[in-house]
């Protein structure tokens, strides 16, 4: 059986023993700087859609626009951390924020689709982890 071994970098050494336990307190704010790229990107792609090629005058109120966000990162059961880009339901109307942006990325009958979130999430991919190797850079020097 082969046998091989290697050795790591020193600086990148002297970075994992520097987290030690600090891990815990890094992740959620490495996570959350790549969920605000992808959130900018949705936004500016959202207000592109809105009103875009109907035939009538628009009605937009712009709650839309502003219910979109990002969650605070929180840890799953499996001991995950997840922050999540997405609506924040309540509009004055009564309607669910979540419902009006399903309608506008995938369509309904009579009504062609407007995708806004899936070509955020796949134009921002890059950025978002170029956002989070950066912020994580940032905290391992603050420590």
């Amino acid at each position: 059986m082969a046998k091989a071994s290697f050795k790591l970098p020193e600086d990148f050494l002297l970075k994992l023993s520097k987290l030690g336990d600090k891990t815990d307190e890094i992740i959620p704010k490495v996570l959350e700087a790549g969920g605000e790229v992808v959130e900018t990107r949705a936004k500016s792609n959202l207000q592109a859609v809105i009103g875009s090629g109907t035939k009538g005058e628009s009605r937009t109120t712009g709650e839309l626009v502003g219910a979109l966000g990002v969650s605070p990162a929180k840890q799953d059961k499996d001991g995950n951390f997840n922050v999540k880009v997405g609506f924040a339901d309540g509009r004055s109307d009564g309607r669910s924020n979540s419902m009006i942006a399903g309608v506008l990325e995938y369509g309904k009958h009579g009504q062609p689709a407007k995708p806004f979130l899936k070509p955020a999430k796949s134009s921002s991919k890059n950025a978002c982890i170029d956002a989070m190797k950066a912020a994580f850079e940032q905290e391992v020097e603050h420590i």
